[in-house]
């Protein structure tokens, strides 16, 4: 009895006193304009129990300790750091380039990865021309090691050459052959090609410098009317042409009217040979003129016959044969062909087989196993093989096997590391 009056006696007052404070509460309230949203916000939020194990000593609640991830449990307390993961893998450091510095100029490295380019005319032995084969049909030895072919064409393309022409105060029958050779290949010239014209004596001599217009290369040969000089100093004019072509981008080609005979140049035949070998990208096509007055001389002993290169130059027999030995291992080095045409009615044959045999050639590129830039000179073999590695074998119509001829350089002089 006594316990629940006093029960009901607290409740009575306290319930008085909360009423009181409540008043006293929302008076201030009113005076204070109201109560702030955020303080609402926390004011509605349900109070957390606290554990006898959160309060510390002062009778302050105490904080949790942040988890493995870090940071509080609830959205109240200190910001804290997460803890570093020992398996996390460091982000890479980024890029360092290189700062600009004003006034000086930039660089680069170059490194040169030799290419070796090949041109390859297969024929039959009647000079016809073979289509149809594909990459895997060549063959290339380098000082007897095989090489990769890695680009292959045989797509036609307009030609660069020069004509040079031997015309000199010698015999009336060379210079009408010299003529009629010379405006037999501008004939075949077509509209895309690019021809420059020269004649030597004793120096060349420049009639017209490349250009694309065949009038202008009929008007340069009309110029040959009067011989002068009787030297033919033929390795002077070669190697002054070589030297020039060398300056021009692509692949060139010299077409060489002569009769082969060098009279009286300063350079001799083993520098002209090295010449040839340090030169890329040329081919010579060497035509001989003279042939008929010459087969004519060597059953005849006339005056006319012993003084046959004019103006008494001693010029015999051997030194035409020599000649011709020459021409063919000038064009053999470049990957060309020599004609020796008896009659002047071959000439327009012979040019119309040097247009297609510049035009049908097979183009291969390989990179050298032996990348060393020494200089040295490196022969080359082309062969023609078949599916099976063998051979390469051709029938005619009649079902006969036909002997075929590849003709390509004998070989090139390596880039030395100082050029």
């Amino acid at each position: 009895m006594f316990n629940q009056r006093v029960d009901k006696t607290l409740e009575r007052k306290c319930g008085n006193w909360r009423a009181r404070f409540v008043s006293l509460a929302c008076g201030l309230a009113l005076l204070a304009g109201g109560v702030p949203s955020w303080a609402q916000t926390q004011q509605n939020q349900p109070p957390q129990s606290q554990t006898p194990a959160q309060t510390q000593d002062n009778g302050k609640p105490k904080q949790e300790v942040p988890a493995e991830a870090g940071g509080p449990d609830s959205n109240m307390g200190p910001y804290t750091i997460p803890k570093k993961r020992e398996d996390a893998v460091p982000p890479p450091p980024p890029p360092v380039s290189a700062k600009k510095v004003e006034g000086l100029p930039d660089y680069s490295l170059k490194v040169n990865v030799p290419l070796v380019n090949v041109d390859v005319l297969v024929t039959t032995k009647d000079g016809q021309f073979i289509p149809g084969l594909k990459q895997g049909n060549f063959r290339i030895l380098e000082d007897g090691v095989p090489q990769a072919v890695t680009n292959f064409n045989v797509s036609p393309a307009p030609i660069t050459a020069v004509l040079l022409t031997e015309f000199a105060s010698t015999s009336y029958f060379f210079l009408i052959d010299a003529l009629n050779a010379s405006y037999s290949f501008a004939n075949t010239l077509k509209k895309d090609d690019w021809v420059a014209v020269e004649y030597y004596d004793m120096q060349p001599h420049i009639l017209v410098d490349f250009t694309q217009d065949k009038r202008a290369v009929m008007g340069a040969l009309n110029q040959l009317r009067m011989p002068g000089f009787a030297e033919t100093n033929l390795f002077d004019a070669l190697y002054d042409t070589l030297d020039r072509l060398e300056r021009i981008e692509g692949k060139k080609y010299i077409i060489l009217v002569t009769t082969g005979v060098d009279t009286f140049s300063k350079l001799t035949l083993d520098k002209m040979m090295k010449k040839i070998k340090d030169t890329k990208d040329i081919t010579i096509f060497p035509v001989s003129i003279g042939w008929a007055i010459r087969e004519y001389c060597e059953t005849h002993n006339s005056y006319y016959c012993r003084n046959l290169h004019g103006m008494g130059i001693p010029v015999g027999h051997m030194d035409y044969l020599q000649a011709d030995n020459e021409m063919k291992t000038f064009a053999a080095m470049t990957g060309g062909r020599a004609f020796f045409p008896r009659f002047q009615a071959e000439f327009n044959e012979i040019f119309q087989q040097i247009g297609e045999d510049i035009r049908k050639q097979y183009s291969l590129s390989y990179h050298p196993t032996n990348n060393k830039l020494d200089g040295t000179y490196r022969k080359l073999k082309v062969q023609v093989v078949g599916p099976d590695g063998s051979p390469l074998k051709v029938k005619d119509q009649k079902g006969k096997d036909v002997k075929i001829d590849v003709v390509a350089r004998d070989g090139y002089t390596a880039k030395h590391t100082v050029d």
